[in-house]
């Protein structure tokens, strides 16, 4: 076989970088509001999912204060306070995120997410150049593409 005119095809990650402008970070804020906005939401709900499953086991046991319903209702506690803490968690993230943002300079490039792409790779290609592509993007519009295609 001649594997002189041989190629392959392969996957590589391409970054993709933002270019920070008052559309992209007003877009970004607003992201980050409404993933708060709906923690709170769930957060809420879980505190009265923890309450109407206390209240039917308390009614369920007519009232008694028995060790297994004490058992149960400390469990349930548990698991609440268990979810909530790692949503409070998340919360401070996206908060600490989205004072991030407020910081960025207008212009500032930005990683904002990574894909794939597939390539074609030759006898004498540079690997490492190869691999190597950003896409740049301006509110949404790719301003430049980086790398060797």
């Amino acid at each position: 076989m001649d594997y002189t005119n041989a190629s392959l095809l392969l996957k590589r990650p391409v970054t993709v970088k933002a270019i920070v402008t008052a559309q992209w970070k007003e877009e970004v804020t607003q992201q980050l509001q409404k993933q708060i906005a709906q923690l709170d939401k769930q957060m809420q709900q879980l505190d009265m999912q923890g309450k109407r499953t206390i209240d039917e086991i308390t009614k369920q046991a007519g009232g008694a204060a028995s060790v297994q319903v004490k058992k149960q209702t400390e469990n349930i506690m548990g698991q609440v306070n268990q979810k909530k803490t790692e949503m409070l968690e998340k919360k401070n993230q996206l908060l600490q995120q989205l004072q991030q943002i407020q910081l960025l300079e207008l212009d500032q490039e930005v990683v904002q997410a990574q894909m794939e792409s597939f390539f074609r790779l030759e006898k004498g290609d540079n690997l490492v150049k190869k691999l190597n592509v950003e896409v740049v993007i301006r509110d949404g519009i790719v301003e430049e593409i980086r790398g060797e295609l």
